[in-house]
């Protein structure tokens, strides 16, 4: 059975503390609780011989988005790059593939459904739950893709948001969440 580990946005501008949409509520990094766990996932991937994707927000300067949100991940910028803990994993190894967006799914206009030809199941962690992983999540199962969501990789700036995301996924979605 094929299966690949989807990493969503786990990027500077939402994992770091310089990040531009990286503090919660209370003025803390929210990614950072889950960057060990992501991180164990990536290396278990690779070791197991699965497709590693990463989804990357992508933005043109002035991209619509930025009437929702401050600007974040614009093209070309270090706030767009994958995080050094990730980037760490993969030097020297050239199994992952990258996949740059501009909307909250990772399907819209991207190409991740040729990257997924042959996938029967999608394990998935990243960022944001409510948003991001959430609209991704939603494509996977409408695509009837296996998806397991791990509730110690995903996070998010809302920790009701997040907990509700969790829910509509496995209740609403049929996603596993482990």
């Amino acid at each position: 059975m094929g299966k690949a580990l989807l990493v969503i946005d786990m990027l500077n501008d939402f994992c770091t503390p310089e990040g531009v949409l990286a503090l919660d509520q209370e003025g803390k990094v929210y990614a950072e609780p889950i960057i060990p766990f992501v991180v164990q996932k990536l290396k278990e991937a690779l070791a197991e011989g699965w497709k590693v994707i990463f989804v990357m927000d992508h933005h043109d300067p002035d991209d619509l988005e930025f009437q929702r949100f401050p600007r974040h991940c614009v093209r070309g910028t270090a706030g767009g790059e994958v995080i050094r803990e990730l980037a760490e994993q993969l030097e020297e190894k050239d199994r992952a593939h990258y996949v740059t967006k501009q909307r909250y799914s990772s399907f819209y206009n991207t190409g991740l459904d040729k990257l997924l030809e042959g996938v029967q199941e999608v394990h998935v962690v990243g960022v944001c739950t409510n948003i991001c992983v959430l609209y991704t999540v939603e494509e996977l199962c409408n695509r009837d893709i296996r998806t397991v969501v791990y509730r110690d990789g995903v996070a998010s700036f809302d920790p009701e948001a997040h907990r509700f995301a969790l829910h509509q996924m496995e209740t609403v979605l049929g996603a596993i969440i482990r």
